[in-house]
């Protein structure tokens, strides 16, 4: 494969992020097919070991100690932004990251399988101000993630309980 198989738009999103060039990086072929990944995934929060995987997917292996110093870098200058979600019974925290489009939203994540969903909603944003203005804060940035389970595991569950 070469660079010109990769997506024009975040292609040019790198060439033109003046925040990319000021920090040292070059626009290298891993870097733009971890950006291509998360642009294409109709998975928007990926692991570090998604987007390993999501690699060997189109043949081009890299160490997850190289992933991770790419997705940091990336976060570090915007483009991406970084999550700690808890994941599963024993709410293992885990490192995820997802393209910054910089449009706010919070997250539904199921505690089960980890499935994620964004959502927004104007009526839990103008909640968080009067509660912020009556404790007498300044509201400057949230992150709000819910811990649930999400409809498919919860029919799993059921399933499970009706075949007993």
């Amino acid at each position: 494969m070469k660079n010109n198989d990769i997506s024009s738009e975040i292609s040019n999103k790198i060439s033109n992020n003046k925040s990319l060039k000021n920090k040292g990086l070059k626009i290298t072929y891993p870097r733009l097919k971890i950006l291509e990944i998360f642009d294409k995934s109709d998975v928007k929060h990926l692991t570090p070991e998604d987007v390993r995987k999501k690699l060997a997917e189109n043949e081009m292996e890299l160490g997850l100690a190289t992933i991770y110093r790419v997705l940091t870098q990336f976060e570090k200058i915007g483009i991406l932004i970084r999550h700690n979600f808890d994941f599963g019974k024993n709410k293992i925290a885990k490192s995820v990251f997802e393209l910054n489009k910089g449009s706010h939203h919070d997250h539904l994540v199921c505690i089960n399988c980890g499935k994620v969903e964004e959502f927004y909603d104007e009526v839990i944003e103008k909640k968080q101000i009067e509660i912020t203005d009556k404790y007498g804060f300044h509201l400057k940035y949230h992150n709000m993630c819910l811990y649930a389970i999400c409809s498919e595991c919860a029919a799993k569950k059921q399933n499970t309980k009706t075949s007993k």
